[in-house]
């Protein structure tokens, strides 16, 4: 967390709850995370996933529940030492499917040795959910600390995106993060700054992402 000094310009909510992330409602949250550690099931089927050679990519889009749970158990690397993994992406898809009162979801879940989305940028959709089951989870930028006038294409002429290198904050691994996106009716010019970090050589991520509606 940030140093008191800064807060009257706080913008996250993180909680060890699943009531916080519904603060991503809130006029002025960008950002709303439940801090969690993963149980020993769950590392234990996560690192199956990332100790098989074959990489994952899977998408789903429709409603979560057992077809999705059985679509995603068939794409898995390693499925005999998945189901912890599944259960625990069946119970977020559905909390977020009624969280933004939606029957559609969409989710991604893969595994990168590389950064996806290196620069430091602004998703154009209303809110995304992102967690990070193994690697470095995702960076982000309070406020204060983003020169807007940097965001978009790179350019010779732009000034940095961050304006103070040392307020750059990290996601812990585990967390479920709401991110507000430029989307967010009311949320144009304030979606939350963030990029994906570099693995070290030989580590990979395995990244979660969801998409309400």
């Amino acid at each position: 967390m940030l140093p008191g000094t800064i807060a009257k310009t706080v913008h996250w909510a993180f909680g060890q709850d699943i009531a916080v992330l519904p603060r991503i409602f809130d006029d002025g949250i960008t950002l709303a995370v439940m801090e969690r550690r993963l149980d020993s099931a769950l590392t234990l089927a996560v690192r199956a996933q990332l100790c098989h050679p074959r990489g994952l990519e899977w998408q789903w889009r429709g409603a979560p529940g057992p077809a999705m749970q059985e679509d995603l158990a068939r794409r898995l690397p390693a499925p005999e030492a998945g189901e912890a993994l599944v259960e625990d992406i069946g119970t977020i898809a559905e909390a977020m499917a009624y969280l933004f009162s939606t029957e559609t979801i969409g989710i991604r879940l893969r595994t990168l040795e590389g950064a996806m989305c290196p620069r430091f940028h602004v998703d154009n959709l209303p809110v995304r959910l992102v967690s990070t089951y193994a690697g470095p989870a995702s960076e982000w930028l309070p406020e204060h600390a983003v020169n807007r006038d940097g965001l978009g294409a790179p350019h010779p002429h732009k000034p940095d995106i961050v304006a103070d290198p040392g307020t750059i904050q990290q996601l812990g691994v585990g967390d479920l993060a709401l991110l507000k996106g430029g989307g967010w009716v009311g949320n144009e010019t304030r979606g939350l700054v963030h990029r994906s970090p570099q693995p070290a050589p030989g580590e990979r991520r395995l990244l979660l992402a969801l998409d309400p509606g």
